[in-house]
């Protein structure tokens, strides 16, 4: 997809030619560390949300944090645009490109600094990836429980910026929860650490804030985070239903019934098919609805919580409820869910993920009105989601070479995330507002709220160099597609041209 399906920025930026920038940042950067040819620049024009595409200016690698430092007060002097870049997977467009400026990949930052078992946790650089982290800390005893589906290629830089969850994140947190503290670069080149080695630090949590403000306010080059013993035992189930309503149901069931467990997802039946042809995790085929729950703890607590977690199961309506007999299977399972989003890669040429989160006591009316919408648009719809936590991801199929299947694909979507407004939810739940809802921030806030946006991305980054124009939309931006949020039937600002 060309830039030309991109929405007008809302502001102007300058637009730096390539052998500019080359020239500016090779002052303060090795070679080895620019990428300015076309051929080398081109991977990076997007990331996982791949419709979205633009060609960087420049972009760079650097390897330490004084390099980080060094450009971003190059960038800071000169009045250029920097776009921070995980590793690449985010599915919202916040590290999609912006005209003339420069894309800055922290991917050679990979370094696991140190695993601390007496204070079980790890020092790390922003490029390492998720999984790594757990893989490092296991001789420990130990692993770092938030873990999204993309874990084996993510990074923790992106999981913070992005505040990424997963699988687990019902019972163990989001990335929020899972950190001491944060390093990073400011838009002048000052750093900055936010957080404490304690369990808490003085002042404004700002570590908090840091957590989703996808690389607006600062450039991590270090995270610490906390680590967690192996639970000693772990059960996991595949449970089957004939209806999807009762799946929806029973998830809050088991919450009612005092139950945490570790995780609690939830796929219907086109996500089953797709997952048991692509993992063959042994999923049930003609199933409208599983869930896979899994609980840990010691013996005595798990093997309570799994006979009372059987019965809401069944009392909800379950058609079968199968405990994995090994580690082996239980791996299995897992991995059909985990692959469920390429899986559904292979049904359709394209595929929009959501990412909306609503109360669990409202699965239902929600997986009923996205199948009204997948009715109304004539697009097909795969739910899978973290139904514990009420993050839903419906993955919407179409094909890009239809001429009006994108639109209706984001038109959906958009009405999708209304929806979750609608009954209490939100717009994202982990994978960011980016360039792909920002249109949506205008259902889900207030204009006095969004001017608070503004005045925290103000009070980090006064020039407005760091991934402008993503996650929070200008008033007029809002009012322009006809979407400003008024509060009591009164229209906030009203000398405000309405388009």
């Amino acid at each position: 997809m060309s830039t030309e399906h991109i929405d007008e920025l809302d502001g102007e930026i300058k637009a730096w030619r390539t052998s500019e920038l080359h020239q500016l940042v090779s002052r303060v950067l090795p070679e080895r560390c620019i990428l300015s040819e076309q051929a080398q620049r081109k991977p990076y024009e997007c990331d996982g949300l791949a419709v979205y595409r633009v060609e960087p200016g420049l972009v760079v690698l650097p390897e330490s944090k004084e390099q980080v430092q060094d450009l971003m007060r190059c960038c800071d002097q000169h009045g250029i645009v920097v776009v921070p870049r995980g590793a690449g997977t985010g599915l919202s467009g916040g590290a999609l490109p912006i005209v003339g400026a420069i894309t800055l990949s922290l991917s050679k930052m990979n370094q696991i600094i140190r695993i601390d078992a007496d204070q079980q946790s790890a020092l790390v650089q922003p490029g390492v990836r998720n999984l790594a982290v757990s893989e490092a800390a296991a001789s420990h005893g130990l692993y770092y429980a938030p873990d999204p589906s993309s874990q084996i290629a993510c990074s923790i830089g992106g999981n913070v910026a992005e505040n990424a969850g997963g699988v687990h994140c019902l019972k163990y947190g989001l990335t929020v929860n899972n950190v001491q503290w944060v390093e990073l670069v400011l838009a002048d080149g000052t750093i900055e650490r936010i957080g404490s080695d304690a369990f808490d630090s003085p002042g404004m949590d700002l570590l908090s804030l840091l957590h989703g403000s996808e690389g607006m306010l600062g450039i991590v080059t270090e995270v610490c985070l906390k680590l967690i013993p192996i639970p000693p035992v772990t059960k996991t189930l595949l449970v089957s239903f004939a209806e999807v309503e009762s799946a929806a149901n029973a998830v809050a069931s088991v919450i009612a019934a005092g139950i945490i467990p570790a995780g609690l997802e939830m796929m219907d039946k086109l996500a089953i098919q797709a997952a048991e042809d692509f993992a063959c995790a042994g999923y049930p085929r003609e199933a409208e609805a599983i869930l896979i729950a899994e609980l840990d703890g010691p013996l005595a607590q798990v093997e309570h919580e799994l006979a009372l977690i059987k019965h809401v199961f069944e009392a909800a309506g379950a058609t079968e409820v199968r405990v994995a007999d090994n580690e082996a299977q239980r791996a299995l399972f897992w991995k059909g869910r985990k692959s469920a989003f390429p899986a559904v890669g292979r049904i359709s040429p394209d595929y929009y993920c959501m990412d909306g989160t609503i109360p669990k006591k409202n699965l239902p009316a929600v997986l009923k009105g996205i199948a009204e919408l997948s009715e109304k648009y004539g697009l097909a719809v795969a739910n899978v989601f973290h139904a514990g936590d009420g993050n839903m991801h419906p993955l919407i199929l179409f094909d890009a070479n239809s001429s009006d299947e994108l639109q209706r694909a984001e038109a959906m979507g958009g009405d999708i995330l209304a929806l979750c407004v609608k009954l209490g939810g939100a717009i994202t739940g982990e994978h960011g507002v980016g360039r792909e809802k920002i249109n949506q921030m205008c259902v889900q806030f207030a204009s006095d709220e969004l001017s608070q946006f503004h005045a925290l991305k103000q009070a980090f980054d006064p020039h407005k160099l760091l991934n402008p124009n993503k996650n929070i939309p200008t008033l007029a931006r809002c009012a322009e597609f006809g979407h400003m949020h008024v509060h009591n039937g009164e229209l906030p600002f009203p000398d405000l041209e309405r388009f």
